[in-house]
C-alpha cells in the first residue's frame, strides 16, 4: 500500500516537539553519584592494591585492580584505624565498600569501609560453612555438654611446650590449688599437621584416662594462627571425648569451632585454670564451716538423745532406785567431806605458812608451839567429826536398806506366808474364792507349789 503525496492543509499548523532541558555537568554527576550509592550501598570487591598513598590527613588512597580492569579507592581515617593489619603495595585484599562518584572530576570510585586479606576471606567462609555443618549435626547442642569437676585431681593440658599457655596455667593452679596435678601433652598449635596432633592428644587422654579434665588451647593470634582449632578433625575429637574438655584459645575476642564444641569455653588459658581450681583458702574456710556445723548437729543430737534417755529412766522406776540414789548421795557427801577436809588442810597449811613466816620474822618460839598444838588439836577434832558424820550416814543407809528389805514381799514370804493364785493366775485373798477341787498354786520363799483344794473353811479361828 502506498500513500499519495499531497500538500497539507495550510490552515492546520505543523506539531514541533519541545526540546528537553539540558543538565549541567555537576547535576549529571550528582544524579549518577546518587544512583550508584543507592544501587551499590554495600558490596564486596577483591583485587590487588596498587598506588597506595597515606597522606598526613590519615586517609588512604589506592587503586584496586585485577588482570583486566582497575578502580580508584578511598578509605577514610575513621575506617582504616579499625583494621587489624596494615596493607601494603601488591597485597591481594577483599574490601567492603559502596560505589560512588567524585563529582569534581567525574571519577568513578569505591569508598572503602572494611578490608581484610583475601586469604582471610576464604578462611572465614570455610569457618562459616563448617560451623553450619556441625551445628546441623548437633555437635554444639547443650545436651551433649559434660559437667566440669569442681575439684579435679589431675588436669591434662594440650598445648605448645614452649608457649606461655602452660606457664600461665601452672602459675594459676599453684596459687589457687597446688594439689592439682598438671599433665602436659605437647603439640603443635599451628601449621601443617597441628590439627591432627591436637586430635590425637585428645584421643590419647581418653584411651589412657590420664586426667579428670582436659584443657586444649593456645595464645592469641590471627585467624590463620588459630585455624588448627577450626579444623573438623579437632571438633570431632572434642565431641567424641568422654572426658570433659575446656577450650582456651586466644583472647576473649577470639572465637573458634573448638569453643563451640567444647564443654566449656574459657576466654583465656588463665581463666581456664581458674575455672578448674577452687581457691584453697575459700575451700579451707568452707571445710571449717562444715566441720563446725557437723559438730553442732552431733552435739545437738546427743543432747536430744540424752534427754530422751533421761525421760525414759524417770519413767522406769525400780525399788532399788531409792537405794541407788541414797548411795549416790552418800558418795556425794563423801566427796564433799573429802573436799572440805582438803580445803581445811590447805587453809590450815596456809595459816601455818603465815605463822612460819611470822616466826622467821619475830622468832616467837613459845607462841609457835602453842599455835602448833592448837592446830593439831583442831585437826584431830575435825577428823573425828568427819568420821563420826560418815559413820552416821552409813548407819542411816543401812537402816533404810533394812526397812526397804522388810517392806519387800519376798521378806514376807520368808516368814512363812504364801501367795495363792487360781489356775488363771489371779491372786486369791479370801476363803470364799476357793471351792473343793480347784487347782491352785502357792508361791513360797523358794518356789511354787501346785495344789488341789479339798475343803474351804471360812472364818477359821487362828
Amino acid at each position: 500500500m502506498t500513500y499519495a503525496d499531497f500538500p497539507s492543509d495550510p490552515s492546520i499548523p505543523e506539531h514541533t516537539p519541545a526540546k528537553p532541558k539540558a543538565l549541567s555537568v555537576s547535576e549529571l554527576n550528582r544524579q549518577v553519584k546518587r544512583m550508584l550509592e543507592v544501587s551499590y550501598a554495600q558490596t564486596w570487591v577483591s583485587g590487588e592494591i596498587t598506588g597506595l598513598s597515606r597522606p598526613r590527613s590519615g586517609h588512604w588512597y589506592f587503586t584496586l585492580k585485577d588482570d583486566k580492569a582497575q578502580i580508584r579507592c578511598a578509605m577514610f581515617k575513621g575506617y582504616n584505624q579499625r583494621l587489624k593489619f596494615i596493607p601494603k603495595e601488591g597485597d591481594q585484599i577483599i574490601v567492603r565498600a559502596k560505589v560512588s562518584l567524585y563529582e569534581g572530576r567525574g571519577d568513578y570510585q569505591l569508598i572503602v569501609e572494611g578490608m581484610e586479606p583475601a586469604g582471610i576471606g576464604q578462611l572465614q567462609a570455610a569457618f562459616e560453612a563448617l560451623k553450619l555443618k556441625l551445628a546441623g549435626e548437633g555437635l554444639f547442642d547443650q545436651q551433649h555438654k559434660k559437667s566440669i569437676p569442681q575439684i579435679p585431681k589431675k588436669a591434662a593440658v594440650i598445648t605448645s611446650q614452649s608457649g606461655a599457655v602452660i606457664h600461665d596455667i601452672i602459675s594459676v593452679t599453684q596459687r589457687r590449688f597446688p594439689a592439682l596435678e598438671i599433665i602436659l601433652l605437647p603439640v603443635q598449635v599451628q601449621g601443617e599437621g597441628s590439627a591432627q596432633q591436637i586430635a590425637d592428644a585428645i584421643a590419647y587422654c581418653n584411651s589412657h584416662n590420664l586426667a579428670d579434665v582436659l584443657i586444649a588451647g593456645r595464645g592469641g593470634g590471627s585467624l590463620e594462627d588459630l585455624w588448627s582449632f577450626n579444623e573438623e578433625v579437632v571438633a570431632r575429637a572434642i565431641f567424641d571425648s568422654e572426658l570433659p574438655i575446656i577450650s582456651a584459645v586466644g583472647h576473649e575476642v577470639d572465637f573458634t569451632i573448638a569453643d563451640l564444641v567444647a564443654d566449656y569455653r574459657a576466654p583465656t588459658p588463665s581463666a581456664a585454670a581458674e575455672h578448674i581450681t577452687p581457691d584453697q583458702y575459700e575451700l579451707m574456710q568452707n571445710l571449717d564451716q562444715q566441720q563446725r556445723r557437723l559438730e553442732f548437729l552431733i552435739n545437738n543430737r546427743f543432747k536430744q538423745l540424752s534427754q530422751s534417755i533421761d525421760a525414759l529412766q524417770k519413767r522406769l522406776r525400780h525399788p532399788g532406785d531409792a537405794l541407788q540414789e541414797k548411795g549416790l548421795r552418800l558418795e556425794e557427801l563423801q566427796e564433799r567431806i573429802k573436799r572440805a577436809l582438803s580445803n581445811t588442810i590447805e587453809n590450815k597449811s596456809g595459816s601455818l605458812n603465815i605463822l612460819q613466816h611470822r616466826l622467821l620474822r619475830y622468832n616467837p618460839q613459845a607462841k609457835l608451839e602453842q599455835s602448833a598444838a592448837t592446830l593439831n588439836n583442831a585437826y584431830d577434832k575435825l577428823v573425828q567429826a568427819q568420821h563420826a558424820n560418815l559413820e552416821q550416814q552409813q548407819h542411816r543407809l543401812a537402816i533404810l536398806a533394812q526397812t526397804l528389805h522388810t517392806a519387800s514381799p519376798l521378806a514376807t514370804l520368808g516368814r512363812g506366808y504364801a501367795i495363792l493364785k487360781s489356775d488363771k493366775q489371779k491372786v486369791q485373798t479370801q476363803c470364799s474364792d476357793f471351792k473343793a477341787g480347784d487347782k491352785i498354786s502357792a508361791t513360797l520363799k523358794d518356789g511354787i507349789v501346785h495344789c488341789t483344794v479339798d475343803q474351804s473353811v471360812p472364818e477359821l479361828d487362828l
